[in-house]
């Protein structure tokens, strides 16, 4: 089956190029002239697809709600081999859209252990064959920026890169630019983005605020997360603004509308059953999701929705119990360090929690999750926070990022991939299942995985499930 041929990559030079802000710019643009825009995000990244989400109209909840599982998506070529990969570009709604926009993940050639094209925006790119706008921050840069570009461009080997973005340089500065980079590099600049205030978001230490939180640096909780979005809206806004004026789009659209043809492919890898669908007949899932609880793969909810599974969303942060006549209940990643103080005190939602738990109903519970479910989470001072008791154990603030990169785990007889990105750690992370970090091959032992609870710190993804060591085109 033939799929649209309209694509394109925005990447970066590096992380904190401005990618992010552009790529929702870009497509807020393409929304507001009447396309359809597929929008996916390369990389284990939960929070961008957030905003573009925002960028596109979407609610939150649309992941839950909407019977296809709407919604900004992930592609990585870690998880998945790449008919699988194609046919997760195909199931995101790129077949019935007008034009797909991948936001690339860190620097276009950075993949696993950050030495590695496996899972980079390049690798991604070729097995999509997806053209590339290189976004380059040009802030603090004269003629040198000329070597950089020349170096991407010469360690292209498949002649992907299409186009460039020059991001916080002036428009007298850009003008100079552009003329030398054309003439002496061949490559054709579509733009410029001013260094404007008015387009930061700010961060926190798993990246960007989520847009639940977003303009609330130095807050918490300071305002509804509806005002947060509205807020985040806005500086999409501001980006389109200064794209529509500064950047040629008629000429990104040519570069997409030249993807060369992709077609789904014939046969792809069958995804085996996961152990807890296939044991237990579940048909209600009660899914976490509020400002503390929000990170979610759209694949892993499409894959449980095919399964038969009903989503009910709930909120361990402001409703006070589970839904009823549930079999299952999903804890996510996300926040719940910044919320530490409202979680404990929402005794009855622990309560609820915990019986939950004591009477069978299956619980999956990711990074922070999988934190909820201890006894107790430390905030940075060291002061303690009563919460679920489902698991033994006190998470506590590290610093710094605690086992972070790619793992394959074994769980049952099934490997699954996965992503850890985490500054917490526990004295209890549970030791049921055996954990491969990609980039050294080093084994440890983690998670909690039997009778009904499947937990730990790193996030799945399902799609990426083998039965065995074979996988293809990896």
């Amino acid at each position: 089956m033939q799929m649209a041929d309209s694509r394109i990559m925005i990447a970066g030079a590096c992380s904190g190029s401005g990618k992010t802000m552009i790529t929702c710019g870009l497509m807020r643009i393409f929304k507001e002239a009447g396309l359809r825009v597929a929008p996916f995000k390369c990389g284990p990244d939960y929070i961008d697809p957030m905003y573009h989400r925002v960028a596109l109209g979407m609610e939150a909840q649309t992941l839950l709600k909407d019977g296809s599982v709407a919604g900004g998506g992930n592609l990585d070529t870690y998880f998945t081999d790449r008919n699988t990969t194609i046919d997760l570009l195909y199931e995101g709604g790129y077949g019935s859209s007008d034009i797909a926009i991948i936001e690339g993940v860190m620097g276009l050639y950075d993949g696993l252990g950050g030495t590695s094209l496996t899972g980079s925006s390049y690798e991604l790119a070729h097995v999509t064959k997806t053209p590339i706008i290189l976004v380059v921050d040009a802030k603090g840069m004269g003629r040198s920026i000329l070597a950089l570009i020349k170096g991407f461009l010469d360690y292209d080997e498949h002649k992907l890169i299409c186009g460039i973005i020059l991001n916080r340089v002036s428009k007298t500065y850009y003008e100079k630019l552009k003329v030398h980079i054309e003439d002496e590099l061949g490559i054709t600049v579509t733009g410029y983005v001013p260094d404007d205030p008015k387009l930061h978001v700010g961060s926190r230490h798993l990246g960007l605020m989520t847009p639940t939180a977003a303009g609330c640096e130095g807050r918490i909780n300071t305002m509804d997360p509806g005002t947060h979005i509205a807020h985040v809206s806005k500086i999409i806004e501001s980006s389109a603004g200064m794209i529509r004026d500064y950047v040629n789009i008629r000429v990104i659209r040519s570069i997409a509308d030249k993807a060369e043809r992709l077609n789904k492919p014939e046969h792809s890898a069958s995804v085996p059953v996961l152990p807890f669908v296939e044991k237990r007949k579940i048909r209600k899932m009660a899914v976490a999701i509020d400002e503390a609880f929000c990170f979610y793969y759209r694949e892993n909810l499409r894959y449980l929705k095919a399964a038969g599974i009903e989503f009910i969303p709930f909120s361990p942060l402001h409703d006070t119990e589970i839904p009823e006549n549930i079999d299952a209940i999903m804890l996510g990643g996300g926040y719940p360090e910044e919320y530490l103080k409202e979680l404990s005190n929402n005794i009855p939602m622990l309560d609820c929690i915990r019986s939950a738990a004591g009477c069978g109903i299956y619980i999956i519970a990711e990074c922070g999750g999988f934190m909820y479910l201890q006894e107790a989470i430390e905030d940075r001072k060291g002061m303690a926070f009563k919460m679920a008791g489902v698991l033994p154990g006190i998470c506590r603030w590290k610093g710094r990022l605690t086992r972070f990169g790619y793992v394959e785990l074994s769980i049952d007889k099934l490997r699954l991939r996965g992503h850890e990105f985490h500054y917490y750690d526990s004295d209890s992370n549970g030791e049921d299942v055996c954990v491969t970090k990609a980039s050294t091959g080093r084994k440890y032992k983690a998670m909690y995985a039997a009778d009904n609870i499947l937990a730990g710190f790193a996030h799945l993804y399902y799609r990426s499930g083998r039965y065995n060591d074979n996988h293809e085109g990896r």
